[in-house]
């Protein structure tokens, strides 16, 4: 599948990708009075950090580049959103969503790239070693380990801190996993499959995740299907011992998952038993509570159709569209109980508007015509090509069955690996226009200017969390407030100290600061009214 050689810039280009897919996994912060951001920051910072070097790297010294209908569609995608910020209340929370979209383009794109030049197999590999680390830090922390960057809510999380963002990529992984052990060479790497399935299979048990079994089930529908209308093409005996094996390992690890003992709390005495059944249950619990969320999201995608109301701004404008009793509400502060809705779908409508989303729904219907593409154009035997559009396929069902229940896109890790797997599977595209004009003078320049941006406020907003969580003086507060201007959580204590210690001048500051940032929060409004200020 390689239309060129690769060079040294690739080689360094894949390297790039596949450290990010490990530390991009691994990466947490010990802070616990940051219980979300302490997972989701350092994580932010290493996609950033691959996507800007990686996309630095692949641009530097081209003087042209190929650009397809999905190029197009997906560079619109950003503008859009680019234009949607201007309609956002919390600019810095616009700027943090955005600046996610942003880099799983650039990792798109790259990743493309690296398929062009044949390297996509390491590539391939690496993302499955990710995606079983992850699964093995959920399994760690169900059977005893103990670390200050595991957090005890939401266990088994593991290095994500919740055990649903964890099953996630489990689910979104399985195809990737799958195909790495089918097309493995001979020995060591087919042995690795069959195990990295047998963990993947446990962890997502484990972690009770009804989005995750949704979409494991969602995509072997597909996935099957697509395999026995193509069997001539790929079957081969090997590969068919090697479908036995994993499907061996991969029941041995839900049987281990179900039977042998582990450190969960689980209230229920059938806990997946009991999540099994409420699999589709709309009518009670989280699933009736989301059906409230949605249709109060979609009042706010009706006030706002075209672009939204900015990226990251769901859980600044929600408080207004909220219903009483509505359980996405944290009755007692006037915020959202999560920072994003329990959908990327609903995220995407009601932060971006119809533009937006349907301009990230044609670039995903564009890669799967290729996907379908490549398994009608061909009617030889070629395993490895036949096995990967499948497998583009699966993840893509699973991407979208996931995303219909939680964050996904809006998060780094998933971020990661869904645009870094849509870059390596996708076929190239047919035809294509050259651009030559600029690139070798203003690409590099463009794409460093975004990277640094968008590494440095990451990088700023670690600094504001590990300087805030260090002590409890009020002048070093101010200094993590310099740093992260953006964080709600800072200026709210600023306002709480400074009011205690009967220094209003200063209290208000912060108070309105953090009322700018969440009009419709009740904490500021206490602090501004204690201080006898609207």
């Amino acid at each position: 599948m390689a239309a060129t050689s690769p060079s040294g810039r690739d080689r360094l280009t894949l390297h790039v990708l596949q450290l990010g897919a490990i530390a991009v996994v691994l990466a947490a912060l010990p802070y616990k009075a940051f219980d979300l951001d302490r997972y989701f920051v350092p994580k932010e910072l290493v996609l950033h950090s691959c996507a800007a070097i990686a996309a630095l790297v692949c641009i530097r010294n081209r003087n042209r580049i190929t650009v397809t209908a999905v190029d197009v569609i997906l560079a619109a995608f950003l503008v859009s959103s680019a234009v949607s910020m201007l309609f956002a209340i919390n600019l810095w929370a616009a700027e943090r969503a955005f600046a996610i979209s942003l880099s799983g383009a650039a990792l798109f794109w790259v990743a493309a790239s690296l398929r062009r030049v044949g390297l996509v197999r390491p590539l391939l590999v690496v993302l499955a070693i990710g995606v079983v680390i992850g699964a093995a830090t959920s399994l760690a922390q169900a059977y005893g380990v103990q670390t200050e960057y595991f957090s005890l809510n939401r266990s088994p999380g593991g290095t994500f801190g919740n055990r649903n963002f964890v099953a996630h990529l489990a689910a979104i992984g399985t195809p990737v996993v799958i195909l790495v052990a089918l097309t493995a060479r001979p020995g060591f790497g087919s042995l690795f499959g069959a195990i990295s399935m047998a963990i993947v299979a446990a962890a997502l048990v484990l972690s009770r995740s009804r989005a995750a079994w949704l979409a494991v089930i969602a995509l072997a529908v597909p996935g099957v299907i697509l395999a026995m209308r193509t069997w001539s093409r790929w079957c081969e005996p090997r590969t068919v011992r090697r479908l036995i094996v994993l499907g061996v390992f991969t029941a041995a690890g839900v049987a281990a998952a179900v039977l042998l003992p582990n450190r969960l709390d689980w209230k229920s005495s059938s806990p997946y038993l009991d999540s099994a059944v409420g699999l589709v249950n709309y009518k009670a619990g989280s699933g009736k509570g989301r059906l409230v969320q949605y249709t109060n999201s979609l009042h706010m995608t009706e006030a706002h159709p075209a672009f939204g109301v900015g990226p990251g701004n769901w859980s600044v404008a929600y408080p207004k569209y909220a219903s009483r009793g509505d359980p996405s509400m944290s009755q007692e502060d006037g915020v959202t109980s999560n920072p994003w809705p329990s959908s990327d779908w609903i995220a995407y409508l009601s932060e971006r508007g119809v533009v937006g989303f349907a301009l990230l729904v044609m670039v995903m219907i564009g890669l799967l015509g290729r996907a379908f593409g490549e398994l009608g154009a061909h009617s030889g035997r070629d395993a490895e090509r036949v096995l990967t559009a499948i497998a583009l396929i699966a993840t893509f069902v699973a991407v979208a069955v996931v995303g219909a229940f939680d964050a996904v896109l809006l998060v780094a890790v998933p971020t990661f690996f869904v645009w870094t797997l849509a870059g390596a599977l996708a076929p190239p595209g047919n035809g294509g226009i050259e651009v030559e004009r600029g690139i070798h003078r203003f690409a590099p320049i463009l794409v460093l200017v975004l990277g640094v941006i968008a590494v440095g406020r990451s990088a700023l907003q670690l600094s504001a969390i590990a300087t805030f969580s260090t002590t409890n003086k009020t002048s070093v507060f101010e200094r993590a407030a310099l740093f992260d201007p953006g964080s709600y959580r800072i200026h709210t204590r600023l306002a709480q100290a400074y009011r205690a210690r009967g220094d209003c001048k200063r209290a208000v500051v912060h108070a309105r600061a953090a009322r700018g940032l969440f009009p419709n929060a009740a904490e500021p409004r206490r602090e501004l009214t204690a201080c006898g200020v609207r």
